[in-house]
């Protein structure tokens, strides 16, 4: 939900709308810690993100690059995360311009209520996805799901720590 003078609006990412940029093989989409690109954990380019965009959810799987555990931000992330406090995902993205993409954004009415207008997003140039404790889609998650230290393979829940 989003409030602008008054008006209340809601925001929703229509399936495909991230596909001009994962299906582009040169575009960059980085995994942060709180929208700081100087606290990188993965990227697209080095093969460290995998996606999958469904009909409901962009689903991603970052492995962090072996070695990048030594930095203290990714040692401060992987533990935030594992331990509930950084529990969400805050994407980064630009809607189009509309010469170039005409319909990338509009909005409608909520059904039902038409004092709320709902801001539909169809294309959307993404670039980063932030691990953020606040995120702006409340619905997002951020999970470990493993943390490996020299060859040490760990149950989900638990983190090592060099």
């Amino acid at each position: 939900m989003l409030a602008d003078r008054g008006t209340v609006r809601k925001e929703t990412i229509l399936p495909g709308a991230f596909d001009f940029t994962l299906k582009d093989p040169d575009r960059e989409v980085n995994l942060l810690v709180g929208h700081s690109f100087d606290r990188p954990l993965a990227s697209k380019r080095s093969n460290t993100m995998e996606f999958n965009d469904t009909e409901d959810f962009l689903e991603f799987i970052a492995t962090i690059p072996e070695g990048a555990e030594r930095a203290t931000h990714v040692t401060d992330a992987l533990a935030m995360v594992g331990a509930g406090l950084i529990k969400g995902v805050s994407p980064g993205f630009r809607v189009p311009p509309k010469d170039v993409v005409p319909d990338a954004e509009r909005l409608v009415p909520e059904p039902g209520n038409p004092g709320v207008m709902i801001r539909e997003l169809s294309a959307l140039l993404l670039y980063e996805l932030s691990l953020v404790t606040r995120p702006a889609y409340e619905a997002s998650e951020a999970e470990l799901r493993a943390v490996g230290c020299a060859n040490i393979c760990t149950k989900p829940q638990r983190i090592i720590l060099p």
